[in-house]
C-alpha cells in the first residue's frame, strides 16, 4: 500500500527531527583531529552542560543508550557490589540486568509498572543495610515503557535521610529536556541520557553527566573497561578532541539541538510538553480508555502508554493506523507487550501534529473496531485552546 504524505512518528523516541538540525547533520565530514574540530569539540561539551544543567563533565560517546548505561556502571563499581534498583518498567529491568551481565548485584527492591519509584521503599532497604554493602542506586527518571516518571528529588532525599553514602545513578534517557531534571542540585552521582528522545537527534550518541563523588569512585572502581573509560574521554575533552573517532556529523546535529532548546528556554520546553500531556490524558479518558500510569504525581511529559481494553490487540490497532494514516505508534514491551500502545509527545511537536496524532489514534479505532467514545480528539483541542498562550 503506497502511503502518501509525512510519516507521524509518534512512538516515544527515537522522536522527529527538526530540519535545521538534520541539515547541521548533513555537513561535510571534518578531520576529528584539526583545529576546526577542537572548536567544534570545546562548543559542544561547553553547551550540553546547560541542558544537563550541570557544572560538571558531561562525557559524549558514539552509542546507544545502553553503552552509556554500561560505561556508568562500570566507571563506578568494582566486581561482586551491590546496586539498589526499582523496577518501574522494561528500561528499569533491562538496566538490571545488564548489570548482572557485567559482574554487579542487583538488589531489586520494589516493582511497580504503574508509577514512579516510591522513595519510602528505597529508604527502608538502606536503612537496613547496616554494613554499607550498597554502592549505588540506580532509578529510572522516565520509564519509557509504562509512561511514568519518578520525582528524582525525592530519592536523593530518600537516600539522605538515612546518611547513606551510596551513589545516586539516573537513567534520563527520554527524560532528558522533556522533564526537568538538575543533577547538581539534587546530588544526582550521574546522569545517563541519549541523543534520540528530547535532544531531537537521530540516535547514535549517548552521554554520562558525571559528579565529583562519582570521579571519587571512579579512583577505585575495579570492573575493567576502555572504550568506556571516562578518565580518558575527560582528559582529551579538555581540548575539544576524543581519545577514539567521535560521531562527528551528529555532534554538529547537537550543536545546533542544544541551540534550539536554549532558544526556546528550557522552562518553556517542560511546560510544553506538560500542557500536551495534559491533551493527551484528556483524550484518553474521553475515549473511556485506561492510562497505564495509575498515579497523576508521576504522568510523564514524554510519552502515555493506553491500556487496550480486555480482548483486543494494540498490535493489531497499531498495524491498522500505521496502514491507513501513516502513523508509527509506540508498542508495548516485556510485560505489556501487546497490552498497551504508546503515544509521543516529545521533541519537535506542536499543537497540530499532537491532533493529527490523536485524530489518527480515534479514526483507528473505529477501523480496528475497539470499543471507545467518540470526542476524544474534540475534549484535547478545547484544551489546548483553552490553555495557549
Amino acid at each position: 500500500m503506497s502511503r502518501h504524505g509525512r510519516h507521524f512518528l509518534q512512538i516515544p523516541g527515537p522522536s522527529p527531527v527538526p530540519e535545521s538540525v538534520l541539515l547541521a547533520t548533513s555537513r561535510q565530514v571534518i578531520d576529528h583531529r584539526s583545529p576546526e574540530f577542537g572548536e567544534l569539540g570545546l562548543e559542544v561539551l561547553a553547551k550540553i552542560k546547560t541542558v544537563f544543567k550541570t557544572k560538571n563533565d558531561v562525557v559524549i560517546y558514539p552509542a546507544s543508550g545502553t553503552g552509556a548505561w554500561e560505561a556508568a556502571l562500570s566507571n563506578v563499581l568494582s566486581p561482586g557490589d551491590k546496586i539498589l534498583t526499582y523496577e518501574t518498567g522494561h528500561f528499569a529491568s533491562l538496566w538490571a540486568k545488564l548489570a548482572r551481565k557485567i559482574g554487579v548485584e542487583p538488589i531489586i527492591v520494589g516493582e511497580n509498572w504503574r508509577a514512579g519509584v516510591d522513595p519510602e521503599v528505597i529508604e527502608r532497604a538502606l536503612r537496613d543495610d547496616k554494613s554499607r554493602e550498597i554502592k549505588a542506586v540506580c532509578v529510572v527518571h522516565n520509564e519509557t515503557s509504562t509512561g511514568s516518571t519518578t520525582v528524582i528529588k525525592e530519592v536523593r532525599d530518600a537516600i539522605d535521610a538515612v546518611g547513606h553514602p551510596a551513589l545516586l545513578m539516573v537513567d534520563s534517557i527520554s527524560g532528558l529536556c522533556s522533564a526537568d531534571l538538575r543533577p547538581d542540585e539534587w546530588g544526582i552521582d550521574v546522569v545517563i541520557a541519549g541523543s534520540q528522545k528530547g535532544l531531537m537527534l537521530p540516535p547514535g550518541i549517548s552521554f554520562n553527566a558525571v559528579g565529583p563523588r562519582a570521579l571519587k569512585a571512579n579512583e577505585t572502581a575495579g570492573i575493567r573497561r576502555s572504550y568506556w573509560d571516562w578518565g580518558e574521554m575527560i582528559a582529551a575533552n579538555k581540548s575539544g578532541y576524543f581519545p577514539y573517532t567521535p560521531a562527528t556529523n551528529l555532534l554538529f546535529g547537537l550543536n545546533k539541538a542544544v541551540d534550539l532548546l536554549l532558544d526556546e528556554g528550557l522552562e518553556n520546553v517542560f511546560a510544553r510538553h506538560k500542557r500536551f500531556a495534559e491533551a493527551t490524558r484528556i483524550a484518553v479518558q474521553t475515549w473511556g480508555l485506561e492510562n497505564l500510569c495509575t498515579s497523576p504525581r508521576h504522568f510523564s511529559p514524554v510519552l502515555t502508554a493506553v491500556l487496550m481494553p480486555d480482548g483486543h490487540s494494540a498490535d493489531a490497532f497499531r498495524k491498522v493506523v500505521l496502514e491507513n494514516f501513516n502513523m508509527s505508534l509506540g508498542s508495548g514491551l516485556s510485560k505489556v507487550a501487546d497490552k498497551v500502545f504508546r503515544i509521543g509527545h516529545l521533541g519537535e511537536i506542536n499543537e497540530l501534529a499532537l491532533m493529527g496524532t490523536l485524530a489518527g489514534c480515534e479514526m483507528g479505532f473505529e477501523l480496528a473496531h475497539v470499543p471507545h467514545q467518540k470526542g476524544g480528539v474534540d475534549a484535547a483541542m478545547r484544551f489546548l485552546t483553552s490553555s495557549a498562550a
